[in-house]
């Protein structure tokens, strides 16, 4: 009988300990559910992600690179002033590079008020000025005498090109797709941690625990009290 009475206490103690753990796992993980999703609300809280930060610095990499190259063949061959009333107050479409510069700006400007001002989450700004630079460049290289104006009538076109190219290519693989993939993220951490909070762990009580019940036969005390009774009758 005392066997059995001390496996009832074994078992009564370790559903103790068992509950005991599983609300310490309970709190583990609510734990590190609320630090990653506070992890996630200070990266979301920023003005603008990373990825879009690295974006626009090409961006402006871009206008400044050009503008660049433009003042270098300005003052390649005869004074820079002179060179710019000639490709700017006397502008031709066939010799001057005054045009691929204001490509440029445009393309800086678009993109700047699309993804950095307006934080729009679509392609669209991105195709509509690598599009528009494609058509123009290709336009002017077969119909304009670029070509006789040195190096820099190819180094202008390819350069503004690439860049242009390139500046769709990393907000459609890199940007958006990283966005989109940190939002979802976030959403699932915030979704899990709402659940999680919705079971709060309850109050550690006896009557939360099965106890086995007691044994109708009579403990060895009683029983040898009884014995030393009828031998006493005898």
């Amino acid at each position: 009988m005392n066997q059995h009475h001390a496996d009832s206490e074994y078992a009564r103690s370790s559903a103790l300990d068992s509950h005991s753990s599983l609300l310490d796992v309970h709190s583990i993980n609510s734990a590190e559910l609320v630090a990653r999703l506070e992890s996630y609300e200070s990266s979301g809280k920023k003005s603008i992600s990373d990825v879009r930060r690295t974006f626009c610095l090409f961006v402006t990499f871009d206008f400044l690179f050009v503008t660049l190259l433009w003042i270098i063949e300005l003052n390649a061959n005869v004074n820079i002033l002179e060179a710019l009333q000639k490709e700017v107050l006397h502008y031709d479409y066939y010799y001057s590079f005054f045009d691929i510069f204001l490509l440029s700006f445009f393309r800086f400007n678009v993109l700047i008020i699309a993804y950095a001002i307006c934080k729009l989450r679509h392609w669209w700004a991105v195709a509509v000025t690598t599009a528009t630079t494609c058509a123009f460049l290709i336009v002017k290289v077969i119909l304009s005498k670029l070509f006789s104006q040195g190096a820099f009538g190819y180094v202008l076109p390819i350069m503004s090109f690439i860049l242009a190219w390139i500046e769709a290519w990393f907000l459609d693989f890199k940007v958006l797709p990283q966005e989109a993939e940190e939002e979802n993220r976030r959403l699932m951490i915030q979704s899990v941690s709402e659940r999680a909070a919705l079971l709060p762990p309850g109050p550690r009580s006896d009557g939360q625990f099965y106890s086995p019940p007691e044994s109708p036969a009579d403990s060895d005390e009683e029983v040898e009290e009884k014995q030393d009774g009828e031998k006493s009758l005898i």
